[in-house]
């Protein structure tokens, strides 16, 4: 385990509390972990905030598989883009509607315009990209439940 440096943060009441009821909300068993973890997320934006930086990432996709040529533009992009896109997965959602998620692997600026192009593919519904840094090295891991 790493070393575990104990310091302490001065808030006001009505602003702990509502923190409270949000860590609460998602879980989290105490106000360490969740530090942790905004910490962990500011370090990580601002490693993807360099565009030369290694990240990964998704880009998930709603939309009507019906729209005119749309599923192939999205495969055309795709395999235009095979050193990027690690994996794809293609979920038939009903008789018209597709959630697709790809993940990315490559340059954070470059994923994020191959995330941007995909979305904003016309008749895209819907689109969401989320990325982190490569390398955990860049973020600790959290420590192991005890």
């Amino acid at each position: 385990m790493t070393d575990v440096v104990r310091f302490s943060i001065s808030s006001e009441g009505a602003l702990l509390d509502r923190f409270d009821t949000l860590i609460a909300r998602k879980g989290y068993g105490n106000r360490s972990e969740a530090i942790r973890d905004l910490i962990r997320n500011a370090l990580v934006e601002e490693v993807l905030a360099n565009e030369s930086a290694e990240a990964v990432g998704t880009v998930t996709l709603m939309y009507d598989h019906h729209v005119a040529e749309l599923s192939n533009k999205l495969t055309d992009h795709q395999h235009h883009h095979h050193r990027t896109i690690v994996s794809t997965l293609h979920i038939h959602l009903d008789d018209h509607d597709c959630l697709e998620v790809v993940v990315l692997r490559g340059r954070a600026g470059e994923i994020r315009a191959l995330a941007d192009s995909l979305i904003s593919t016309k008749g895209v519904k819907h689109g969401r990209f989320v990325a982190s840094a490569a390398t955990s090295s860049l973020v600790p891991d959290p420590p192991p439940c005890a």
